[in-house]
């Protein structure tokens, strides 16, 4: 078989295989060009979901007339000069395969001028066939127009979808830059109609500009108003955005936006780190979702991984999983009922958008302040004696009503705080119990209904936690060792992780190619099948640098002791033991929902309930 070199437009179209997959691709590529030079404002003009004509125009730097033959050369690029810019990439584009790429494979048109330049000039390909730079009146900036994509490749025509399809294809990842670039005015219009416009919001000079209009717009008004700030930085590193409560969950991952340096990608450490931070607190199946923007050295991110750019390779991939992880962690930790915001976070009014009802500041290292002149009994237990919590109650009641109450008659209603006070908790004050399963509660702002049985069993939930998490991992010998038949990779793990395993409760050697001994387990999963955990714990390991099976399989078994210790429906409570509860309920991390994800409060406002019945029509 004889070797020959193949055309010029061939290679391009080979290339433009791997880097132009449909009109989003196209879409992409161009509007980061036009970012990458500067442009403030970018105009995406649409026929057909972009198969018939995409038209990209922006008021960036600009092109010379000198330079726009090589534009449309392979491998020629203003971005990256040498091997260290490679591997220090701070720009959107660098490969220098997109103009050529798509140029071969559609009817060309790039057109420009150059800040220094009187005139613009226009340069056409057809199919791969450069034609000559001509002179063309034009305002400095960029535009590329792309005609009949895949017409010369019938067989990649043939792949794309219908047009309702392909266009929403381009308008997600619109969504997605309309995040990143929220300085950037984008206009888009789709055979020949206004289809979205995004208005320019500043400059992103202080890593904050993402403003709750933008949010709403692109994510739906229902996620800014459950929407935590984060922002953290350590170690080089620093993750901010925005994560949604718990309670805000989706069926899929459609809601979930990670940027590497302001680059959208997809990475499954971080989601993995994310779904672990969310695992404790989110119903089975459901997702959470997030706009997270991740910042370290361009050096310690390898972006050259992916030909489209969607991935990225980090150098310490455990470090950067870790630090997700314990950022939202405690971030989600926060999320007491009827707080707004968690530890290394920023109350969402502060960040741009309405919080919740009854936003409270949780200082750092997870502690509630106790709001000053409350006259509340915090952190009650539920086991004290009737008597005892009603003569508490009387004590710290009965002077507001007018006179003491008796320990022994239920206190009467108006010796309850006033609901206007701007003292209140923020789940306020116990009025009745509803079919023995709901607390309904008056508050500053309505009322408050709790699902007792479910918020006593987070309480009690994190209560066993924070006893195992105080006395330490202890561990349990086996009386016989046990040998395990492994993978030659698992055993490899094993060795290399041997001192990573020791601290999960594991005693593990390696005592050939493909085996491994264990001597030790965790003592509270001694009963369970500690061989397979040990083999989902290796899978972390190999994949993600870290595990939290076995503190996932302890929860686990914590959870279920903590579901039957909680206080059953049907039983009565008295207004000490239910006030008890929502002090209780207010100081307690993740307290927002139970131990299955479920929520374990919801919240009406009187104008909600005002509406209800028609009130002020």
């Amino acid at each position: 078989m004889t070797i020959r070199q193949l055309p010029d437009i061939l290679i391009n179209q080979i290339a433009a295989g791997e880097v132009v997959e449909r009109p989003a691709s196209v879409v992409k590529e161009l509007v980061e060009n036009a970012l990458d030079a500067g442009a403030s404002r970018v105009d995406i003009d649409l026929e057909e979901g972009g198969v018939r004509l995409i038209r990209i125009r922006d008021n960036g730097g600009g092109i010379g007339a000198d330079q726009l033959a090589l534009a449309v050369s392979r491998h020629a690029t203003s971005k990256i000069a040498s091997l260290d810019d490679l591997e220090g990439v701070a720009t959107l584009g660098f490969r220098g395969e997109a103009l050529p790429s798509i140029a071969s494979v559609s009817r060309f048109a790039l057109s420009s001028r150059h800040a220094d330049n009187e005139h613009g000039h226009v340069l056409e390909v057809d199919g791969g066939r450069v034609g000559e730079v001509m002179p063309k009146s034009h305002p400095q900036g960029t535009t590329v127009e792309v005609r009949d994509l895949f017409f010369n490749t019938p067989a990649r025509r043939k792949f794309l979808r219908a047009e309702r399809t392909e266009l929403g294809h381009i308008e997600e990842w619109l969504r997605q830059l309309a995040l990143a670039r929220p300085d950037v005015e984008l206009r888009v219009t789709h055979n020949g109609k206004p289809s979205r416009r995004w208005k320019g919001e500043g400059s992103l000079l202080d890593g904050a500009a993402l403003s709750d209009t933008r949010i709403n717009e692109t994510l739906g008004e229902e996620f800014g108003r459950n929407a935590l700030r984060v922002d953290h930085a350590a170690a080089g590193l620093r993750l901010h955005g925005w994560i949604a409560q718990p309670a805000y969950n989706r069926a899929s991952t459609d809601q979930q936006y990670l940027f590497v340096n302001g680059r959208a990608v997809r990475d499954r450490s971080v989601a993995h780190a994310v779904k672990q931070a969310y695992s404790d607190v989110l119903f089975h199946g459901r997702h959470p979702a997030y706009v997270l923007f991740l910042e370290l050295d361009p050096r310690r991110v390898d972006v050259n991984v992916h030909p489209a750019k969607h991935e990225v390779r980090f150098r310490d991939a455990r470090l950067i999983h870790d630090f997700v992880y314990r950022t939202l962690h405690e971030a989600l930790a926060g999320t007491r009922a009827g707080t707004a915001a968690g530890v290394g976070t920023e109350r969402a009014d502060e960040a741009g958008m309405a919080p919740p009802p009854f936003a409270a500041p949780v200082q750092q290292g997870g502690t509630m302040p106790a709001p000053a002149n409350t006259g509340y009994m915090p952190q009650t237990p539920l086991g004290l004696q009737v008597a005892e919590t009603r003569a508490g109650y009387a004590a710290l009641y009965g002077s507001r009503g007018g006179g003491a109450a008796s320990a022994a008659t239920p206190v009467p209603p108006q010796s309850l705080p006033d609901s206007g006070d701007a003292t209140l908790p923020p789940l306020g004050y116990a009025l009745a119990q509803l079919h023995g399963i709901y607390i309904l509660a008056e508050s500053a702002e309505g009322l408050v209904v709790v699902d007792m049985h479910a918020a006593h069993e987070r309480i009690g939930y994190e209560k066993l936690k924070n006893a195992h998490d105080g006395e330490g991992l202890s561990t349990q010998p086996l009386l016989v060792p046990a040998t395990l038949a492994v993978s030659e990779r698992e055993a490899d793990v094993a060795e290399r992780e041997a001192a990573t395993l020791g601290e999960l409760g594991f005693e593990v050697t390696r005592s050939g190619p493909q085996s491994l001994t264990l001597r030790s387990v965790p003592a509270l999963l001694a009963h369970g099948d500690v061989e397979a955990l040990l083999r989902d714990v290796l899978a972390d390991l190999r994949e993600h640098g870290e595990s939290r099976r076995v503190a996932a399989a302890r929860d686990e078994l914590l959870s279920t002791m903590a579901c039957h210790g909680a206080v059953r429906a049907n039983r009565r409570l008295t207004l000490p033991e239910m006030n008890a509860l929502l002090r209780e309920m207010e100081a307690t991390e993740r307290s927002g929902q139970c131990n299955h994800g479920r929520p374990t409060w919801a919240r009406f406002s009187l104008p909600e309930i005002d509406r209800w019945f028609l009130r002020g029509r």
